[in-house]
Protein backbone atom coordinates (compact mmCIF):
# COMPACT_ATOMS: atom_id res chain seq x y z
CA UNK A 1 0.00 0.00 0.00
CA UNK A 2 1.30 3.19 -0.81
CA UNK A 3 -1.16 4.90 1.61
CA UNK A 4 -3.23 8.21 1.22
CA UNK A 5 -1.22 10.92 -1.05
CA UNK A 6 0.22 14.35 0.50
CA UNK A 7 -2.44 17.03 -0.56
CA UNK A 8 -0.74 19.42 -3.24
CA UNK A 9 0.41 22.89 -2.11
CA UNK A 10 -1.33 24.54 -4.67
CA UNK A 11 -5.24 24.03 -4.26
CA UNK A 12 -6.52 23.41 -7.85
CA UNK A 13 -8.94 26.30 -8.05
CA UNK A 14 -6.32 28.25 -7.55
CA UNK A 15 -3.14 27.38 -9.93
CA UNK A 16 -4.37 29.52 -12.87
CA UNK A 17 -4.13 32.71 -10.65
CA UNK A 18 -1.45 32.03 -9.10
CA UNK A 19 0.58 31.37 -11.98
CA UNK A 20 -0.46 34.74 -13.56
CA UNK A 21 0.13 36.19 -10.01
CA UNK A 22 3.60 35.24 -9.74
CA UNK A 23 4.45 36.27 -13.78
CA UNK A 24 3.19 39.93 -13.13
CA UNK A 25 5.25 39.98 -9.80
CA UNK A 26 8.32 39.06 -11.31
CA UNK A 27 7.67 41.61 -13.63
CA UNK A 28 7.31 44.41 -11.51
CA UNK A 29 10.54 43.16 -9.49
CA UNK A 30 12.29 43.52 -12.92
CA UNK A 31 11.70 46.92 -13.72
CA UNK A 32 12.11 48.11 -10.17
CA UNK A 33 15.43 46.52 -10.83
CA UNK A 34 16.12 48.31 -13.66
CA UNK A 35 14.86 51.58 -13.10
CA UNK A 36 17.14 51.39 -9.20
CA UNK A 37 19.93 50.19 -10.68
CA UNK A 38 23.28 51.50 -9.22
CA UNK A 39 21.32 53.83 -7.41
CA UNK A 40 21.90 55.30 -4.04
CA UNK A 41 19.31 57.92 -3.69
CA UNK A 42 15.25 57.49 -2.99
CA UNK A 43 13.06 57.99 -5.62
CA UNK A 44 10.22 60.59 -5.72
CA UNK A 45 7.90 58.45 -4.65
CA UNK A 46 10.49 57.14 -2.06
CA UNK A 47 10.86 60.41 -0.60
CA UNK A 48 7.03 61.34 -0.28
CA UNK A 49 6.38 58.12 1.49
CA UNK A 50 9.44 57.71 3.84
CA UNK A 51 8.73 61.57 4.38
CA UNK A 52 5.02 60.42 6.17
CA UNK A 53 6.25 57.17 8.14
CA UNK A 54 9.96 57.56 8.78
CA UNK A 55 11.63 58.64 12.12
CA UNK A 56 8.37 56.91 14.13
CA UNK A 57 8.57 57.36 17.92
CA UNK A 58 7.59 55.24 20.63
CA UNK A 59 5.49 52.68 21.34
CA UNK A 60 5.00 52.19 17.10
CA UNK A 61 9.19 51.95 16.87
CA UNK A 62 9.40 49.35 19.47
CA UNK A 63 6.93 47.19 17.15
CA UNK A 64 8.63 48.59 13.83
CA UNK A 65 11.65 46.70 15.63
CA UNK A 66 10.03 43.34 16.69
CA UNK A 67 8.85 42.87 13.24
CA UNK A 68 12.10 43.37 12.13
CA UNK A 69 13.59 40.61 14.43
CA UNK A 70 11.50 38.71 12.85
CA UNK A 71 13.15 38.71 9.86
CA UNK A 72 16.47 38.63 11.40
CA UNK A 73 18.23 34.72 11.76
CA UNK A 74 16.81 34.10 14.90
CA UNK A 75 13.09 35.54 14.58
CA UNK A 76 13.05 34.24 10.85
CA UNK A 77 14.19 30.81 11.95
CA UNK A 78 11.92 30.26 15.20
CA UNK A 79 8.82 31.25 12.96
CA UNK A 80 9.57 28.70 10.42
CA UNK A 81 10.07 26.10 13.17
CA UNK A 82 6.86 27.00 14.06
CA UNK A 83 5.47 26.66 10.60
CA UNK A 84 6.87 23.24 9.95
CA UNK A 85 5.89 22.20 12.99
CA UNK A 86 1.72 23.18 12.14
CA UNK A 87 2.63 21.57 9.02
CA UNK A 88 3.80 18.21 10.48
CA UNK A 89 0.83 17.98 13.31
CA UNK A 90 -1.52 18.73 10.78
CA UNK A 91 -0.28 15.81 8.55
CA UNK A 92 0.59 18.31 5.35
CA UNK A 93 4.36 17.03 4.51
CA UNK A 94 4.20 19.01 1.10
CA UNK A 95 3.40 22.13 3.02
CA UNK A 96 6.02 21.81 5.37
CA UNK A 97 8.92 21.09 2.25
CA UNK A 98 7.16 24.53 1.28
CA UNK A 99 8.15 26.72 4.10
CA UNK A 100 11.65 25.44 4.39
CA UNK A 101 11.99 25.91 0.63
CA UNK A 102 9.75 28.27 -0.65
CA UNK A 103 10.95 30.93 2.23
CA UNK A 104 14.44 29.78 1.70
CA UNK A 105 14.30 30.35 -2.24
CA UNK A 106 12.35 34.09 -1.61
CA UNK A 107 15.26 34.95 0.83
CA UNK A 108 18.42 33.62 -1.43
CA UNK A 109 16.11 35.44 -4.92
CA UNK A 110 16.59 38.28 -2.46
CA UNK A 111 19.85 38.38 -1.73
CA UNK A 112 21.29 37.39 -5.45
CA UNK A 113 18.98 40.59 -6.52
CA UNK A 114 20.56 42.32 -4.39
CA UNK A 115 24.39 42.38 -5.80
CA UNK A 116 23.11 41.88 -9.56
CA UNK A 117 21.23 45.33 -8.92
CA UNK A 118 23.08 47.04 -6.44
CA UNK A 119 21.22 49.87 -4.97
CA UNK A 120 22.80 51.24 -1.46
CA UNK A 121 20.96 53.15 1.23
CA UNK A 122 23.20 54.58 4.04
CA UNK A 123 26.53 53.79 2.19
CA UNK A 124 27.57 51.10 0.64
CA UNK A 125 24.26 49.00 2.31
CA UNK A 126 22.91 46.99 -0.32
CA UNK A 127 18.72 47.78 -0.26
CA UNK A 128 16.51 46.35 -3.40
CA UNK A 129 14.91 43.94 -2.58
CA UNK A 130 14.14 44.05 0.73
CA UNK A 131 14.81 40.61 2.47
CA UNK A 132 13.00 41.11 5.04
CA UNK A 133 10.13 42.06 3.15
CA UNK A 134 10.19 39.14 0.98
CA UNK A 135 10.83 36.78 3.84
CA UNK A 136 7.44 37.80 5.76
CA UNK A 137 5.15 37.47 2.83
CA UNK A 138 6.31 34.26 1.51
CA UNK A 139 5.94 32.91 5.13
CA UNK A 140 2.28 34.06 4.87
CA UNK A 141 1.30 32.70 1.66
CA UNK A 142 2.82 29.41 2.61
CA UNK A 143 0.42 29.58 5.87
CA UNK A 144 -2.79 30.94 3.57
CA UNK A 145 -2.10 28.45 0.74
CA UNK A 146 -2.38 25.86 3.76
CA UNK A 147 -5.47 27.17 5.11
CA UNK A 148 -6.94 27.10 1.56
CA UNK A 149 -6.68 23.60 1.50
CA UNK A 150 -8.76 23.54 5.32
CA UNK A 151 -11.33 20.27 4.59
CA UNK A 152 -14.94 21.34 6.13
CA UNK A 153 -18.39 19.98 6.42
CA UNK A 154 -18.13 19.08 2.27
CA UNK A 155 -14.39 17.38 2.92
CA UNK A 156 -12.88 20.30 0.17
CA UNK A 157 -10.55 23.13 0.38
CA UNK A 158 -11.83 27.09 0.12
CA UNK A 159 -13.70 27.69 -3.01
CA UNK A 160 -11.78 30.19 -5.41
CA UNK A 161 -13.17 33.13 -4.77
CA UNK A 162 -12.54 32.81 -0.74
CA UNK A 163 -9.27 30.88 -1.40
CA UNK A 164 -7.82 33.93 -3.73
CA UNK A 165 -9.21 36.29 -1.22
CA UNK A 166 -7.31 35.00 2.35
CA UNK A 167 -4.11 34.37 -0.32
CA UNK A 168 -4.03 38.20 -1.39
CA UNK A 169 -4.98 39.31 2.14
CA UNK A 170 -2.21 37.10 3.67
CA UNK A 171 0.07 38.71 1.38
CA UNK A 172 -1.07 42.42 1.75
CA UNK A 173 -1.01 42.36 5.67
CA UNK A 174 2.41 40.47 5.79
CA UNK A 175 4.07 42.83 3.50
CA UNK A 176 2.58 46.16 4.11
CA UNK A 177 3.20 45.15 8.31
CA UNK A 178 6.90 44.46 7.57
CA UNK A 179 7.57 47.03 4.94
CA UNK A 180 6.45 49.99 7.39
CA UNK A 181 8.61 48.73 9.88
CA UNK A 182 11.58 48.93 7.52
CA UNK A 183 10.90 52.02 5.90
CA UNK A 184 9.74 53.46 9.55
CA UNK A 185 13.60 52.45 10.49
CA UNK A 186 15.28 53.60 7.57
CA UNK A 187 16.05 50.62 6.72
CA UNK A 188 15.01 50.00 3.01
CA UNK A 189 13.22 52.95 0.33
CA UNK A 190 9.54 51.79 -0.12
CA UNK A 191 10.54 51.01 -3.67
CA UNK A 192 13.12 48.21 -2.18
CA UNK A 193 9.76 46.86 -0.02
CA UNK A 194 7.46 46.58 -3.05
CA UNK A 195 10.27 44.56 -4.51
CA UNK A 196 10.69 42.40 -1.45
CA UNK A 197 6.73 41.64 -1.59
CA UNK A 198 6.91 41.09 -5.05
CA UNK A 199 9.48 38.71 -5.47
CA UNK A 200 7.93 36.27 -2.40
CA UNK A 201 4.98 36.74 -4.73
CA UNK A 202 6.81 35.36 -7.93
CA UNK A 203 8.95 32.90 -6.25
CA UNK A 204 6.26 31.08 -3.64
CA UNK A 205 3.68 30.20 -6.55
CA UNK A 206 6.52 29.03 -8.64
CA UNK A 207 8.19 26.87 -5.53
CA UNK A 208 4.95 25.26 -4.30
CA UNK A 209 4.47 23.94 -8.35
CA UNK A 210 8.07 22.22 -7.93
CA UNK A 211 7.19 20.84 -4.79
CA UNK A 212 3.85 19.04 -6.05
CA UNK A 213 5.63 18.23 -9.26
CA UNK A 214 8.15 16.83 -7.29
CA UNK A 215 6.37 14.72 -5.42
CA UNK A 216 3.79 13.19 -7.53
CA UNK A 217 7.00 12.19 -9.46
CA UNK A 218 8.39 10.74 -6.65
CA UNK A 219 5.11 9.13 -5.59
CA UNK A 220 4.48 7.61 -9.43
CA UNK A 221 8.10 5.80 -9.49
CA UNK A 222 6.81 4.14 -5.66
CA UNK A 223 4.07 2.75 -7.49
Amino acid sequence: MTGRPAPAVRPPSLRVWLGLMAAFAALVVVVLGVRYADEGEPGMVDARVSAAVDGVGPPWRNVARALDFSGEPVGAATLVGAAVTGCLLLRRPRAAVLVVTGVGMAVGAATLLKHLVGRTIHGDNLSYPSGHTAFFTALALVVALLATRRRGRDGLGLGRTAGTLLVLAAALVAGAAMGWAQVALGAHYPTDVLGGWCTALAVIPATAWLVDRTADAGRRERR
